[in-house]
């Protein structure tokens, strides 16, 4: 009897123990939502101070809750959830990225498709250079723990990897195109670039380095690269195929926008089950998506799935600044530098240091060989503007976060000094960067481009599912306005390899649109395939047409 009301008392404890762990995480979701919401409001009261943005604004949230927690729990805790690098990865940074290639306009992110990969790969590669050359040079200086070469070159990843989230923000699409294309562009490129090379130093044998290695290195680098795109557009191109050919919107829109939402994160679950870069994957996935699926299924469908992945991706943006804020104020990592707060405030300076150098050693040096190979000026990166990109881009915040947790802390948790110190200077660094430059960036573009938005309508793309307003364009109509923009009848072929160079987007969008509307729509749909469905208004329209 003692044993049966001993073991009954154990299994009571343990009941309640869980009955009051479930009941603080319900408590804490229910507060994070209720945060979510007042990010919402709040942002949307200050939609008229374009230099206060929603990223900044659920920082501050989250910061000021954090104070609150710290001072209810007595110093003990300040975040109501534990950081975790699956939930970034897998749940909150897939609908970011798709969303970015899904809206993205195609036209003006191929017309400088090779500079944004020069900045997005070549730049991303030189900034961790730099950063980590400047690292082991000055952390020998500073009374930290010894990291090994493996630390070092993984601190160059984190810290050269730029925050897509929240230059998207600052920046308007529509005011200024071609920054956008660009800053957008690297972004996306950056932070693939950046956690390849993170994932490629935390797996690769630095203590055998040699040129064999290094070929090796750089080989696994561009096949990453390679498959990743193919992999994302190869689902895109199946999701527009499959849905084409079933049809499902004779039947039920509801299939179609949740077989849509379902390939969208496919793409990047298989990314990530055969080790390759999720990003990539998931980005040109948005964009085959947008230029094929969405076109094949129902009008109801098409502002359905605009709006969904818009609200999803901005959710998701949301919450990953609001958490940053709160767990920027986390006790327990800052406990163990509060003996030499300096040594603190040194990293994160050299850091911040670090990054401004790491980013202008590539975006003037890069701009100017980009300006070589175009002979109009108004395509020519001016120096004014490669001042814009080198600021928009020195923000860093989610991804610098998620990568300085994985490396320095063990499920959230850290109990190294050298290791607290990084995690710290990271929370710095993303909270100065992103809160100064995010807060100086519309000013500075406002200051140094003022007619920067008259030149807009000429560059827009239509043919995207951000444009719901503007009616599809069919191909009489595309093509007159292809001949309208130069870009069909004016340019002359190219007749040596410095005039291709010369004149690379026109050409290339020229030779495309012959591929695409003769091998490419037949096959998968797209722009013209407009579905059947009995009893929509597109039929009663044309049987209204039809009558005498």
């Amino acid at each position: 009897m003692t044993m049966l009301a001993s073991l009954y008392t154990s299994l009571t404890t343990k009941m309640l123990s869980v009955s009051t762990s479930d009941h603080a995480s319900v408590v804490s979701l229910n507060l994070f939502v209720a945060l979510l919401c007042a990010c919402i409001v709040v942002g949307h009261l200050l939609e008229e101070h374009r230099w206060i943005n929603e990223s900044i604004t659920a920082l501050l949230i989250g910061l000021g809750t954090g104070v609150v927690i710290l001072l209810m729990s007595r110093g003990k805790n300040s975040h109501l959830l534990v950081f975790s690098e699956d939930l970034f990865f897998i749940y909150l940074l897939p609908p970011i990225i798709f969303n970015a290639g899904f809206q993205v306009k195609k036209k003006q992110f191929f017309r400088n498709f090779v500079t944004i990969m020069a900045f997005g790969a070549i730049g991303t590669i030189i900034s961790c250079t730099v950063i980590s050359l400047g690292a082991i040079h000055f952390f020998k200086k500073l009374d930290i723990a010894t990291f090994d070469l493996g630390d070092i070159l993984a601190i160059g990843a984190i810290f050269a990897a730029t925050d897509s989230v929240c230059t998207l923000q600052v920046l308007n699409q529509d005011e200024t195109p071609l920054l956008y294309s660009l800053v957008f562009g690297e972004g996306v490129v950056n932070d693939a670039t950046s956690v390849v090379l993170f994932n490629a130093i935390q797996s690769f044998d630095l203590t055998h380095l040699n040129h064999e290695a290094a070929f090796h290195f750089l080989g696994n680098f561009l096949y990453l690269f390679l498959l990743s795109t193919v992999l994302g557009v190869a689902t895109g191109l199946v999701s527009a195929y499959v849905i084409k050919k079933l049809y499902f919107g004779r039947h039920s829109t509801d299939r179609e926008v949740a077989l849509m939402m379902l390939m969208a994160y496919l793409s990047y679950m298989l990314a990530e089950l055969f080790a390759l870069s999720g990003i990539l994957t998931v980005f040109f996935c948005g964009i085959v998506m947008s230029h094929y699926t969405w076109h094949n299924v129902t009008e109801s469908s098409r502002v359905t799935t605009k709006h969904t992945f818009a609200t999803l991706s901005f959710l998701a943006e949301t919450f990953i600044f609001l958490y940053v804020g709160m767990d920027a104020l986390d006790i327990e990592k800052w406990r163990f530098v509060s003996d030499s707060p300096g040594t603190s405030v040194a990293v994160s300076s050299i850091l911040m240091g670090l990054v401004m150098l790491g980013r202008a050693a590539f975006v003037f040096p890069l701009s100017f060989l980009s300006n070589l190979s175009k002979k109009n000026q108004s395509e020519k990166i001016d120096i004014k503007q490669q001042v814009v990109i080198w600021w928009a881009g020195l923000m860093r915040g989610a991804v610098s976060m998620a990568l300085a947790y994985n490396k320095f802390t063990r499920s959230g948790h850290t109990e190294l000094r050298g290791n607290a110190i990084m995690i710290t200077s990271t929370i710095t660094v993303c909270l100065f960067s992103t809160m100064v430059f995010g807060m100086l960036t519309k000013p500075l573009i406002r200051h140094l481009m003022p007619h920067q938005s008259t030149t807009t309508s000429m560059l827009s793309d239509d043919n995207t599912p951000k444009s719901l307003h503007m009616p599809l364009l069919d191909g009489e109509q595309q093509d007159s306005f292809v001949e309208f923009s130069g870009s069909h009848h004016d340019v002359p072929r190219p007749d040596s390899l410095r005039g291709f160079l010369m004149r690379p987007a026109r050409t290339v969008h020229h030779y495309w649109r012959q591929f695409d509307d003769a091998f490419m729509r037949p096959v998968f749909g797209g722009r013209g395939f407009v579905p059947f469905v009995p009893g929509s208004p597109i039929e009663r329209s044309t049987h209204d047409l039809s009558k005498p």
